[in-house]
């Protein structure tokens, strides 16, 4: 196994609380999928908490693929989700996928962390052998 990326992001969770109080249905739209929307409704107590982690992540694993958003790369092509153990892992689609693919990349290992202000998350990306 090799590694052939790693990103890492960090962001405040009151940012994402403004972006859903000022752009709601557009932000949430743009960035997560029915899936992402469906698992933090759950969290209703913590949600932002949810959504600023969820966030982070696709920062991270934007930065783990080198591309940012560029190359056609798009927050709603990288899905966030979790097994039952609460384990998060990643979906890419699209062009992501294919961009993943172009770079050796056969998966991605993410880790996410947040509290009350702040929300982090790692993103490594390994070849076929990992």
């Amino acid at each position: 196994m090799a590694i052939v990326g790693h990103g890492v992001d960090i962001i405040e969770v009151d940012r994402i609380e403004r972006m859903i109080a000022d752009h709601a249905d557009h932000f949430l739209g743009r960035t997560f999928t029915e899936a992402e929307v469906a698992f933090a409704g759950r969290r209703r107590k913590r949600q932002a908490e949810v959504y600023a982690g969820l966030f982070a992540a696709k920062e991270a694993v934007m930065k783990a693929l080198g591309t940012g958003m560029r190359r056609g790369v798009a927050f709603r092509d990288i899905e966030v989700l979790h097994q039952p153990s609460g384990e998060p892992y990643v979906v890419l689609h699209n062009r992501t996928a294919e961009v993943a693919r172009e770079r050796g990349i056969a998966r991605l290992w993410i880790s996410i962390t947040h509290i009350e202000r702040l929300a982090t998350a790692s993103a490594i990306a390994v070849d076929e052998a990992g």
